[in-house]
Order: structure tokens, then C-alpha cells, then sequence
């Protein structure tokens, strides 16, 4: 089974700095915010960086990036931070790091261009998290269990494809849920991680 993880804590950051430097920077944002605010306030998440679907934040493109680290209390911190624990290390190993992180942001990036476009004209839509580019990671699995099928084992095949079922019937009924972010990290993740294994 690919996505148990039997790595210790050392051999954990040594095999996967980025994921590592990711979790790290989430938590260090989320005690951040806490501190200066609450990450359940609008107000402190504009002022560090949520996306914002409407002008002029949504023309502040650094917020396409930021937005990715930062989560709306410790719950939605706890559940993408479990999620990127899991799933994400095999992804950096097969990858590379630099690749790997690449392929991280661009899908982020992505899920968030997709939040921008399409709420666009609706209600305001303060939106963060890592959502979009843990979607990205699931969409490089299902990439390789349609076109590499040896590639993966039944097992973890098999888990990739109830994940995003599951999520994205999660998506769609749960109303504070981004599923824009998630549809379209999920996109730009198929997208992206084709070019970069053959590059790898």
C-alpha cells in the first residue's frame, strides 16, 4: 500500500523537505494568524492573504499563491494537512522536489484561477486553503492508475479513486466548500503532471 507511511520523523523530512517545508509553513501561518486575529476572521485572512473573487484583490495575484498556505481554523488546517501527510510524499519522491513543487503550486494556482473565473459575478468569495493543490496530487495518482497501471498497486488504486469520488460528492453538497478550487486543482494537476514525469 503506497500511502501508508512507515518513515520516522527524520526520515520523513530528509525523503520529502518540500511536503516537510509545506506542513511546516501551514502550521507556522495557522499559530500566525491566531495570534494576530483568528483564521475564522475574513478580516485576518484578507490581510494575509485569502483570494478574494472580486476587484481589486482578485487582480492580486500573489494571493493565488498565498492563499494556498493559509486555513479557516484548526479543523480545515488539521484535515489537508492530514491529507498532504499522506498522499504527497510518493508524489515528491517520483517527481523530484524542485518538480514536485512545481507541480504543487501550479495546481494551487490553478484551482484558485478557477475560483476567480467562475465566482465571478456571484456572492463574495473569501477562499483559502490547500484544497486545490491536494486535489492537483490525487489528479497525478489517477493519471498514473488510467495510463501506468503497474505503475500503482490494486490497493492504493483503488484508495485514490474512493478519495476523489468521495470528495467531490463532498465538494458539491457542503456549501463552505471551495468546489471550484477542488475541480480545477484537480484539472491543472492531470495537466501538469504529464510533462513533468516525462521531463523526470
Amino acid at each position: 500500500m503506497l500511502f501508508l507511511r512507515y518513515e520516522n520523523f527524520r526520515q520523513y523530512i530528509r525523503w520529502y523537505p518540500i511536503t516537510t517545508a509545506i506542513l511546516a509553513l501551514q502550521l507556522v501561518m495557522y499559530v500566525w494568524m491566531e495570534i494576530d486575529g483568528s483564521t475564522r476572521s475574513d478580516e485576518t485572512l484578507i490581510r494575509f492573504g485569502a483570494l478574494l473573487n472580486e476587484f481589486p484583490y482578485s487582480g492580486e495575484y500573489w494571493r493565488y499563491f498565498a492563499s494556498i498556505f493559509l486555513h479557516s481554523g484548526f479543523d480545515h488546517l488539521l484535515f489537508n494537512s492530514f491529507s498532504l501527510f499522506v498522499f504527497a510524499p510518493p508524489l515528491e519522491r517520483m517527481l523530484g522536489k524542485w518538480k514536485y513543487a512545481l507541480f504543487y503550486l501550479g495546481s494551487g494556482f490553478i484551482g484558485n484561477l478557477a475560483t476567480a473565473l467562475f465566482y465571478k459575478g456571484e456572492e463574495t468569495i473569501v477562499s483559502v486553503g490547500a484544497s486545490g493543490a491536494i486535489y492537483g496530487v490525487f489528479a497525478a495518482y489517477l493519471f498514473i492508475s488510467l495510463f501506468f497501471r503497474r505503475a500503482l498497486d490494486k490497493q492504493s488504486s483503488s484508495t485514490i479513486v474512493t478519495v476523489v469520488v468521495v470528495g467531490f460528492i463532498y465538494s458539491f453538497l457542503i456549501p463552505q466548500i471551495n468546489f471550484y478550487a477542488h475541480i480545477g486543482g484537480f484539472i491543472g494537476g492531470f495537466l501538469l503532471f504529464a510533462p513533468l514525469l516525462r521531463r523526470r
